[in-house]
């Protein structure tokens, strides 16, 4: 087993936190942008969000997308290089990171809509799994 390449993850997670942030825009900033203002102002908060709520989402996408490619690089000596380890990386980081918070939080608790809910989580994994495969494609050991 080789040392992960951080220079890599680095390049790969900023890759993969863009394709997560253009994703998450296109789905829950577009396509589920009704559903969203309908959850919000149920809540009795603003439909819009403010400028430095869209810069927190794009940085903690960014973050993410980082780590996601930490991930995959920590587990492909294990699982081999390529498409198939990328994805299996998105998927169980969408588990942890959106399937489960997604269930307790917005399901469970009733906080939003269950369709709102059940279509953010799926579009989430489109998010993570484009995302990995994005940017794994960018990492190299060496």
């Amino acid at each position: 087993m080789g040392k992960i390449n951080m220079g890599r993850v680095l390049l790969g997670g900023l890759v993969a936190g863009i394709v997560s942030d253009i994703l998450g825009f296109l789905i829950d900033g577009w396509l589920l942008a009704p559903r969203w203002t309908d959850g919000m102002q149920a809540l009795g908060k603003p439909a819009a969000l403010t400028t430095h709520q869209i810069i927190g989402f794009n940085g903690l996408g960014i973050i993410c997308g980082i780590a996601l490619i930490w991930l995959y690089a920590a587990i492909r000596p294990r699982f081999g290089a390529g498409a198939k380890t990328a994805v299996l990386t998105g998927l169980f980081f969408w588990f942890v990171t959106v399937l489960l918070p997604n269930a307790s939080f917005m399901y469970i608790t009733h906080l939003f809509s269950k369709h709102l809910t059940l279509y953010t989580t799926l579009g989430g994994v489109v998010e993570l799994v484009a995302a990995a495969l994005a940017g794994a494609a960018l990492y190299k050991e060496s």
